[in-house]
């Protein structure tokens, strides 16, 4: 029983996952100080509040339905997800492309076979006789 935990707990995928989650929490971290101390204080600076707490509060029998913390935490998802991806995806992707020219990989689209661009069209034209 200790033996078959043990190859489980060393298999490639478990430790490969563990070291994900270490690098994605403090990858998280960097995410999170640039929106937190670069991102929103720009907004603040541009429109005067970084957070929509505030805003449009209703209440109805006492109960508060707070739409401004859904807008804050809906900014806050734009801004990180656009965080991440100029600063670590369009990056990454620049330095593949490059380092695939310099290697003579590069990705052509193969040319597409008469054939069938002839049947695309005729079931494309098909299509909208129904």
């Amino acid at each position: 029983m200790i033996k078959g935990f043990r190859e489980f707990i060393l298999k490639g995928n478990v430790v490969d996952l563990a070291v994900a989650v270490v690098i994605g929490a403090a990858f998280g971290a960097v995410v999170t100080a640039l929106v937190d101390s670069v991102l929103m204080p720009l907004i603040s600076a541009l429109v005067g509040a970084p957070s929509f707490d505030d805003f449009l509060v209703i209440n109805i029998n006492g109960n508060l339905i707070q739409i401004g913390v859904f807008l804050t935490a809906l900014v806050n998802f734009l801004l990180i997800a656009a965080a991440v991806y100029f600063v670590v995806v369009m990056p990454m992707n620049k330095v593949n492309e490059a380092v695939a020219r310099r290697r003579g990989i590069v990705e052509e689209e193969p040319e597409a076979d008469p054939q069938i661009e002839l049947l695309t069209q005729i079931r494309d034209e098909l299509a909208k006789l129904r």
